[in-house]
């Protein structure tokens, strides 16, 4: 792995380009599992038009083999989801600061084989309410998920999906972590009627490992409980949970409790919809590193 040294001698643009090499690497002992997908895509990808042209076809007969659940607040949903989204949050650091991210790091969502989903993060812009000279972009990061099993409603309601996600040091001083990590998770999910419930645990790895001084390899629970309401209604409940084995937080841990409610999908035009959420996150164990955060979910799927 690349040493903290390298990162912050090196420019964004080149850091951008790593990341992007160092999360096909870690990816690629995935691509046992992907075999069936990337066998798929060569077939299709022997005529650009067929692909392109058959991409909803596709996506629709992905989406009708699993559960029809709506995204949650702050638990990333092991469903595989074509979407445009945009998040905001309002917190409360732990210095007493109030933190506006602009983004929260999501952005483009794509399923462009059987199983397979990949996100494309837009770098959130973090504003601060003590002057602007801290403000600037956070890093940039990438979402790979494998659907391992599902089915839709009538077939058992059930998923089970594995991500490998890579956050990349291209934020500006104050608001990037100067490091590459990458992030394994399985997440998993299991609907009664109108409930469900969505989990994912996962485990960070930074290239500065366990430093003393560094993130450690924090690991993180997320578990969201849902019911639905006359089709469009979903009042969601989110647990996070975190734990740092190691690492500038040794022995430290913080939980905190999301009460949200979504409407969606509303449709728009033809297979184009829209999803909006707000949800209030509140910590409920001692020195959490922010409380009181606002957040805001805007979705387009498509």
């Amino acid at each position: 792995m690349l040493k903290q040294n390298a990162l912050i001698n090196c420019p964004r643009s080149f850091r951008l380009l790593a990341g992007l090499a160092i999360f096909l690497a870690a990816a690629w002992p995935w691509a046992a599992m992907a075999q069936d997908a990337t066998n798929q895509m060569n077939s299709l990808s022997t005529s650009d038009d067929n692909y392109f042209s058959g991409w909803f076809a596709r996506v629709n007969k992905i989406q009708s083999e699993q559960p029809h659940w709506i995204t949650p607040i702050t638990t990333v949903t092991p469903r595989l989801e074509e979407e445009l989204r945009y998040d905001q949050s309002w917190e409360t650091t732990s210095s007493g600061t109030h933190l506006t991210s602009y983004g929260v790091g999501k952005g483009l969502e794509l399923i462009p084989a059987e199983n397979i989903e990949i996100i494309l993060g837009i770098p959130a812009w973090q504003s601060r309410n003590k002057g602007d000279e801290n403000d600037g972009f956070a890093d940039e990061s990438f979402l790979l998920k494998y659907r391992l099993a599902s089915a839709n409603e009538e077939s058992g309601n059930y998923i089970v999906t594995g991500f490998l996600g890579l956050q990349v040091p291209t934020g500006s001083k104050d608001n990037t972590t100067d490091h590459y990590t990458v992030t394994p998770t399985l997440a998993a999910g299991k609907g009664w009627g109108d409930f469900d419930v969505q989990s994912t645990v996962g485990i960070g790895f930074p290239d500065n490992g366990t430093a003393p001084e560094g993130a450690g390899t924090p690991l993180v629970l997320n578990t969201a409980l849902q019911y639905r309401l006359i089709k469009v209604l979903w009042p969601e409940i989110d647990i996070n949970y975190t734990y740092w084995p190691n690492g500038e937080h040794t022995g430290l841990n913080q939980v905190f409790l999301t009460p949200s409610f979504i409407i969606g999908r509303l449709p728009i035009w033809d297979r184009v919809g829209m999803t909006i959420g707000l949800g209030y996150q509140v910590a409920v164990s001692d020195k959490p590193t922010y409380n009181h955060n606002f957040v805001l979910s805007a979705r387009v799927p498509f």
